[in-house]
C-alpha cells in the first residue's frame, strides 16, 4: 500500500502496466495521464462519452452510534438535515476562524452512520477533529485504506454500469448500496467532472477486478482510463473548488463562494461565529473565474491586475481543452466585476482576460 514515502491505490499495478504517468498528489502515487493522446484525450472521452478514474486516494471515514447524524451536522457547515438515508451531501469541515480545514462528501446511511469521503491530504486532520469532539458512544473510524474509489464520468456512464449489472439512473448525490459478485459496492451518483457520473466504493481487495470489468464495459463506447491531469481541467472548466487552491485554513466558504454548503440556519457548527460575521460585513475577497482573451495560459498564483493594480491572484489556472483556451480561477477584490477587464501577469507577461461566473462550459450533471 506505499512506495517509500509515498502510499499507493490498489489499482497502482494496473496503471504501471497500462503505462500511466506518475505523480505525488496528497501523499499518494497516482496516474496523472496515459500514453496515447494524454490530458487532452481523457479529458474529451469524458465530456463526449465517459472516462474511468481511480479517485482511491480519496479519504473514508465513517461516524457511528447513536446520534451519529447530529453529531456529525453539530460539526460540519451543511446541514444533513436537509437530505434523506440514501442521499450524499457536499460539505466543509471549517476551522473557528471560517477558514475550511477540508470539503468533503457525507454519505447519510441513516440517524446513526455517516459515511464521510475526505480529502486524500486531509483525512487524519478531519478524522482527529471529529474523535476529539465525539461525545460518548460515537466512534469515529479512519477507513482511508479499507475502500478503493473508482468515478465513472461521462455522458455513457450509465451504459457502463448496467453492463456490470450494477445500479444507475437514479437521482444526483444519491447512493444506493448493493452488491458486484457478491462483494458490496456503493454507488453514488456524484463526481468532480461536471458530468453525469457515479462514484465507486469498493473494498479495497475488490477495486482491481471492478476497474478491470469498468474497463472493459467501457471500451465499446470509446471510454478511456482517465488520470488525475484530466481530472483538475474537467473541474476547472466547471468552476469546481480544490482544496489548497480556492479552499484553505485561510480561505473562507464566504469568499470561494461555496456559501450554499454551508447551514446557515443552524444553531451550531464549526466556524459558524466567523462565518456569519464574514457574511454581514462581506468579504475581503472573492472568487471568480477568468477567461483569456490573449494568447497565454494561467497558472496558480499569477498575479491579476487592473488599472496597474493588483487586484487579486490565481488560485487554479489550465488550458481549457473544450474551449481550446486559456482559463482560470482566480481571487479577487470586491470591487472587481462580471464582465471586467484585467491582465494575468503570467510569468512576466500580460495576459489580458475578462472576469466571468464559471462553469465555463455548459453540461448535465444534474440531468435525470
Amino acid at each position: 500500500m506505499s512506495n517509500g514515502a509515498l502510499k499507493t491505490s490498489p489499482l497502482h499495478e494496473k496503471h504501471v502496466a497500462l503505462g500511466a504517468k506518475m505523480a505525488d498528489f496528497g501523499g499518494w502515487e497516482m496516474p496523472i495521464e496515459y500514453p496515447g493522446g494524454g490530458v487532452v484525450r481523457e479529458h474529451t472521452a469524458v465530456r463526449t462519452s465517459v472516462g474511468l478514474f481511480d479517485v482511491s486516494h480519496l479519504g473514508k471515514a465513517r461516524v457511528h452510534g447513536p446520534g451519529a447524524k447530529d453529531f456529525v451536522n453539530s460539526c460540519l457547515a451543511n446541514d444533513l438535515d436537509r437530505i434523506a438515508p440514501g442521499k450524499a451531501q457536499y460539505t466543509l469541515c471549517c476551522n473557528e476562524s471560517g477558514g475550511v480545514v477540508d470539503d468533503l462528501i457525507a454519505y447519510l446511511r441513516g440517524d446513526d452512520d455517516v459515511f464521510l469521503i475526505p480529502n486524500a491530504a486531509n483525512t487524519a486532520a478531519v478524522v482527529e477533529m471529529l474523535e476529539a469532539a465525539a461525545p460518548e458512544g460515537i466512534e469515529v473510524e479512519n477507513l482511508h485504506e479499507g475502500y478503493g474509489v473508482i468515478a465513472v464520468q461521462g455522458t455513457k456512464s450509465d451504459e457502463v454500469l448496467e453492463a456490470l449489472g450494477l445500479p444507475a439512473g437514479h437521482d444526483y448525490m444519491s447512493f444506493v448500496e448493493t452488491q458486484w459478485q457478491g462483494h458490496p459496492v456503493i454507488v453514488c451518483r456524484t463526481g468532480y467532472t461536471g458530468e453525469r457520473g457515479y462514484e465507486l466504493v469498493p473494498a479495497w481487495g475488490v477495486a482491481a477486478e471492478l476497474w478491470d470489468a469498468l474497463l472493459r464495459a467501457a471500451e465499446p463506447h470509446g471510454g478511456l482510463p482517465c488520470g488525475l491531469g484530466a481530472r483538475d481541467t474537467l473541474r476547472t472548466e466547471m468552476g469546481y473548488a480544490l482544496h489548497g487552491n480556492e479552499l484553505s485554513p485561510d480561505i473562507s466558504p464566504v469568499q470561494a463562494r461555496v456559501g450554499w454548503a454551508v447551514g446557515w440556519k443552524k444553531s451550531a457548527f464549526w466556524g459558524r461565529e466567523a462565518l456569519v460575521a464574514e457574511k454581514a460585513a462581506g468579504p475581503a475577497k472573492v472568487a471568480w473565474g477568468l477567461l483569456a482573451t490573449g494568447r497565454g495560459i494561467p497558472r496558480a498564483h499569477c498575479a491579476v491586475v487592473a488599472d496597474g493594480k493588483q487586484v487579486g491572484e490565481v488560485t487554479s489556472g489550465t488550458f481549457s481543452p473544450t474551449l481550446r483556451n486559456g482559463i482560470a480561477l482566480a481571487l479577487l477584490a470586491p470591487s472587481v466585476s462580471e464582465g471586467d477587464e484585467v491582465v494575468i501577469d503570467v510569468r512576466g507577461r500580460e495576459v489580458p482576460a475578462r472576469v466571468v461566473r464559471p462553469p465555463f462550459v455548459e453540461v448535465g450533471v444534474r440531468e435525470s
